[in-house]
């Protein structure tokens, strides 16, 4: 017996893809399956380790907790969307090449995606709030002291204008959306 499909367009990186899903398929499964886009890495598949966030409609999202057709009216960025428009690296990648902010790699795209949304909320933060921004995103090669960094390049970058530097406005919080995510600080060893 087959399972029902549902069709819907998903806007990737500013380009629309229709796909048919299954109504249970997760938005990372339908990035990295449905349209190829790999650079969505899977890691705890319940929401904890942030490998998979992406931004909809501007904001942080872990997209092993979201189903892909309900995301279909949003805007979505993944980590292929940040690099500016020839191709060259965008700010926060380029803080991350600068400060050495990645070893294996794996987690890097869910730091990405996480510092952008964080810099257009904060777009100075004091090395606490870097450390903040950071809090609900695990990493077990760094150590966190250069990607802390890295969100302080990357705020240096913006704020000197950049190629692709990130708008200062924030996108405005959806009906029933969280000003920011609930983060654990204690995982991540960054606690205060």
């Amino acid at each position: 017996m087959s399972e029902e499909r549902h069709d819907v367009v998903l806007t990737v990186n500013g380009t629309a893809h229709p796909v048919s899903v299954p109504a249970r398929r997760l938005l990372s499964d339908a990035l990295r399956h449905d349209l190829g886009l790999t650079g969505t890495h899977v890691g705890c598949e319940h929401g904890v380790c942030g490998a998979c966030t992406v931004l909809l409609d501007g904001r942080p999202v872990r997209s092993c907790l979201i189903l892909a057709v309900s995301a279909g009216d949003g805007e979505i960025t993944t980590v292929e969307g940040l690099a500016n428009d020839d191709g060259s690296l965008g700010p926060v990648q380029q803080a991350f090449l600068e400060c050495h902010g990645l070893q294996c790699g794996f987690c890097t795209p869910g730091f990405l995606t996480t510092i952008t949304a964080g810099l257009r909320d904060n777009p100075s933060p004091t090395h606490e709030e870097a450390r903040d921004m950071i809090a609900g995103n695990l990493c077990r090669c760094t150590g966190y002291q250069n990607i802390v960094k890295a969100v302080e390049r990357a705020a240096e970058l913006v704020q000197a204008g950049a190629p692709g530097a990130l708008p200062t406005e924030p996108p405005g919080p959806e009906a029933g959306q969280l000003a920011s995510e609930d983060r654990d600080d204690a995982s991540t060893g960054l606690g205060g």
